[in-house]
């Protein structure tokens, strides 16, 4: 079995030694030898540069003052054959000034002459872990780089200016952009006119201490006007450790296939729906001709049979009209005309309507002293609608003798609408889940309640299109509160 690589076995640097005398390039080579480091050595900036333009070298140890060709012209044609190479400046003590001005032009350091090889083994190993550091960085940056570049999201980012710092192939193809050479232009120039430049825009100039993500889909058109792509764009700023913003992070997912795909199944159900009703309903009318006797005589045990069936009907009906409620509301075709709707006169409209239900199962249903609340802007049925559901949903779940209670608040900027029982309760592994379409829940208490399990779903996306959400507290044996909340207009 093979030992495994340690860096031991790894190369160490590569140095070179550039100067035009020999005592000092024979001690750096004998003290850096003795180091295991691979020593090369030249006598002239010209050698020298033929070397590093043959070879890469890790570190150069570079003489500034040589006949011919200086040491600032070798340093100036090193940093552009290789930016990464370290540059550590020999000088004399009478040309220190010189050294401070290399640095400036990119030497990493300097050693005045005449130095110990102590000086030397200290100043050569913090150049090899500086090396170390900028392959580490460069290596990491490779790697970010293959893969951003192979997301199949589009990734763009941009400094405190909107200039692009990068922008991975999959982002210019969402955007039809053939150029690939994009870094340094401003947003304006690469989005100009869509929403994504909004997005960038107020991911940059928001306040330090906000953090949002901005989030939109994006509806790209084809040639002769058609819907082409969906595109879900999400922004962030992107921050320094003083928590300053020095730029903002987009990402673009193309969502074009979830989106027909929601589509196809939404306009099945439809479909589905729509021609189950018709025949339903043509099934009703038939049986409820036999139990009105219009067909002849009916004997009890026959009347028994017919009515559970006209029940297991109406329940079907049930199901394929909330069926359609959904698939009108997924697919963004349920009408949402908005008035001034009062909250109080919905609520005493829903106690009172169900009421009987209430009273036939010998259940209290109260409306609790409301507060003053101001008025919705929303939908008047879809408002209705959802309290109806949860008022139903308490009734069916409360045992007899029970207590439903409504009520209502203001909390922050948004009108809380509560239904309040004292029936069977929800356990906690059930808690996220009873909005999901068609979900149940199955135990003892709850086998011969009959549901679609499509109520709360429902509840959730009319509350969803109104800017609302929703809030479930419930312990099992004790009761539940289902509140939802609906953004209060603006006065």
């Amino acid at each position: 079995m093979n030992d495994p690589v340690t860096s031991q076995h790894l190369p160490g640097p590569a140095i070179l030694v550039i100067d035009d005398e020999e005592r000092i390039r024979t001690g750096c080579r004998k003290v850096l030898s003795r180091e295991g480091f691979e020593v090369e050595t030249a006598e002239s900036g010209e050698i020298g540069l033929k070397m590093i333009e043959d070879k890469y070298y890790d570190i150069i140890l570079l003489d500034l003052m040589m006949p011919s060709l200086s040491g600032f012209d070798v340093l100036s044609r090193v940093k552009s054959l290789h930016p990464d190479a370290v540059i550590i400046v020999i000088s004399g003590y009478a040309t220190v000034e010189y050294s401070i001005e290399a640095m400036k032009k990119g030497a990493f350091d300097f050693i005045p002459k005449p130095f110990m090889p102590d000086q030397l083994r200290l100043l050569v190993t913090k150049a090899i872990e500086y090396t170390r550091a900028l392959k580490d960085i460069a290596n990491e940056k490779s790697r970010m780089r293959v893969l951003i570049n192979h997301l199949g999201d589009g990734v763009l980012a941009v400094d405190a200016q909107k200039r692009v710092v990068l922008a991975n192939p999959a982002f210019l193809k969402m955007l039809n952009c053939d150029s690939k050479d994009v870094v340094g232009l401003g947003i304006e120039e690469l989005c100009g006119g869509s929403r994504i430049e909004a997005l960038v825009e107020n991911a940059v100039s928001m306040p330090q201490g906000e953090f949002v993500e901005n989030c939109e889909e994006l509806i790209f058109y084809d040639a002769e006007g058609g819907p082409e792509a969906v595109i879900s764009a999400r922004s962030v700023p992107f921050r320094d450790r003083a928590g300053r913003n020095v730029g903002a992070i987009t990402v673009l997912h193309d969502i074009t296939a979830q989106k027909k795909m929601e589509q196809i199944k939404s306009d099945f159900v439809a479909m589905v729906s729509h021609e189950v009703r018709s025949p339903l309903n043509s099934v009703l009318a038939q049986l409820h001709v036999i139990t009105d006797g219009l067909a002849g005589d009916v004997s009890p045990k026959q009347m028994e049979i017919l009515g559970r069936a006209s029940e297991k009907i109406k329940g079907l009906l049930s199901l394929s009209t909330e069926l359609l409620d959904l698939a009108r509301i997924e697919s963004g075709l349920m009408p949402l005309e908005k008035e001034r709707v009062n909250p109080v006169e919905i609520l005493q409209d829903q106690a009172a309507f169900h009421e009987p239900a209430a009273r036939e199962k010998r259940i209290s249903l109260e409306l609790a002293s409301l507060p003053q609340l101001p008025y919705l802007i929303a939908n008047r049925r879809n408002v209705e609608e959802v309290l109806s559901n949860l008022i139903v949903n308490a009734i069916k779940y409360t045992p007899e003798g029970g207590k439903v209670i409504l009520s209502a608040s203001i909390e922050n900027k948004y009108l809380r609408l509560s239904v309040t029982d004292n029936g069977i309760g929800i356990g906690p592994e059930d808690q996220e889940r009873v909005f999901a379409p068609f979900y149940r829940i199955k135990n003892e208490k709850t086998r011969y309640t009959i549901g679609t399990g499509l109520g709360l779903a429902i509840v959730k996306s009319l509350v969803e299109i109104h800017g609302g959400f929703l809030r479930l507290e419930s312990e099992v044996d004790r009761g539940s509160t289902f509140s939802v909340f609906f953004p209060i207009a603006a006065s």
